[in-house]
């Protein structure tokens, strides 16, 4: 059986990610993900109504036509989390596949939520729930299983395709924490025996490979948003949070030390709602019980107009807009278009890295500065990844033993250390280790 990786869409850059493996004359891909910031660049862009080949051009979502060189069937669409860079292209390439796609619970809720706002395209695959630990026969000759591991979204697993010449492991994205703050550390007994069976090659994220050591568990995250929040117990000015509305562990940490300190914690934005209910929808997480929670435009500015009436002190807003982004609740506070108003003193805590690149660092600054001009005090980084850093690398390689190795999800400085990175475990360039580009593929030998 011929195993042939095929390089879609996240080999050139972070975001969009879309791999296919093609097995014979069956293919399975991976993740169909759009890349937000080339969305933002055109600020008239309205992703619901906007039509595939206009995204395609825009380098917003993958590149799919190639799949039309690719010979075989698409048998499965494979989710692996439900990070927009993962899931986000899903309504507008899903529908061109007579295939169902394949994800977590929690996963698959998001991903329906996606198809339901889409206007230009239907797309009716079926949906099929795949929990951690289960395995789905796609085929005769393929098998889909789920390994549970750690992210900074819930419910991400590695996706294990066993084939007739081995498992083929799909590891974007992961960090390998043993004490997270929301459900359990990754199955590594599992991962153990897989590489004990057979690892014909491992997809694997590159992003973070340059980073020396482990990545530090969200515990630490908790802890440091725990510490800054706590020391301002008796404080009467505002306590406002901003963080990822996806990472649903940090905001529990975030609401329950509101609540530990005597406030409201009110989470506020559309995207803040939509993951936030939904686990809860899901029962993968409990927050505390005088959480708020309110998305629309109207609500979200009723409630700040009660914060400002009510007292700063008694209210702690979580809230979107880490990055800067136009529209976002934090940048709409920034410039004053909102009933609330940043006053000296008032504290702005991000418990989010700025995505590197330099759209985010411009509003992310222009963000800073203008709250800054109101007296507002900045506490920055509190924070940890979510994606492996070199030693959870290694560890991954040494657990997996894979034959061949496939970098991806990064642009080519994260692809290429993580090249440098894989010689020095004892693969070679183009014999056991491919470095593709977007539109590339590889015959694995």
């Amino acid at each position: 059986m011929d195993v042939e990786i095929v390089a879609v869409g996240g080999y050139n850059e972070v975001g969009r990610n879309m791999t296919a493996v093609r097995c014979g004359k069956e293919i399975v891909i991976f993740d169909m993900g759009i890349r937000l910031d080339q969305i933002m660049i055109h600020e008239d862009a309205d992703l619901e109504k906007m039509h595939s080949l206009d995204l395609i051009e825009m380098k917003a979502i993958p590149d799919d036509t190639m799949m039309n060189t690719v010979e075989g069937t698409v048998k499965a669409i494979v989710c692996t989390h439900g990070h927009l860079d993962h899931i986000g292209a899903i309504p507008k390439l899903a529908h061109r596949y007579n295939a169902p796609i394949i994800g977590t619970p929690y996963t698959i809720e998001l991903i329906k939520q996606q198809i339901q706002g889409e206007q230009k395209f239907g797309v009716n695959n079926k949906l099929q729930v795949l929990r951690s630990g289960n395995r789905y026969r796609i085929s005769q000759n393929l098998t889909l299983e789920f390994v549970r591991t750690q992210h900074s979204i819930i419910d991400t697993v590695m996706a294990v395709l066993h084939t007739k010449r081995g498992a083929v492991v799909y590891a974007n994205d992961f960090k390998l924490d043993r004490t997270p703050v929301l459900g359990d550390p990754p199955d590594f007994a599992r991962l153990r025996q897989i590489g004990k069976e057979g690892v014909l090659a491992l997809i694997v994220e590159s992003t973070n490979i340059e980073r020396k050591g482990r990545a530090p568990s969200e515990r630490i995250a908790k802890e440091l948003v725990r510490d800054t929040m706590t020391s301002y117990e008796d404080d009467k000015s505002a306590i406002i949070v901003s963080t990822f509305s996806s990472h649903i562990s940090r905001i529990k940490t975030i609401a329950e030390c509101a609540y530990e300190i005597g406030r409201k914690p009110v989470l506020l934005g559309r995207s803040m709602e939509r993951y936030s209910t939904t686990a809860e929808k899901l029962k993968l997480v409990a927050f505390p019980k005088n959480l708020s929670v309110f998305g629309n435009r109207r609500t979200v500015d009723r409630t700040l107009r009660q914060i400002m009436k009510n007292g700063k002190d008694k209210y702690v807003p979580i809230v979107t807009g880490h990055q800067g982004e136009p529209g976002a609740i934090l940048t709409r506070i920034a410039h004053g278009d909102t009933p609330f108003r940043t006053a000296k003193g008032d504290k702005i805590l991000f418990s989010a890295k700025v995505i590197p690149n330099p759209m985010n660092y411009g509003q992310r600054h222009l963000v800073e500065t203008l709250l800054r001009m109101k007296g507002a005090r900045i506490f920055d980084e509190l924070h940890v990844s979510g994606h492996a850093y070199v030693e959870d690398h290694y560890e991954l390689i040494h657990l997996l033993n894979p034959q061949h190795i496939i970098p991806s999800h990064g642009d080519i400085d994260m692809t290429g250390g993580y090249l440098r990175f894989a010689e020095g475990c004892g693969y070679t360039l183009n014999n056991d280790l491919h470095l593709l580009r977007n539109g590339q593929r590889v015959l694995i030998k």
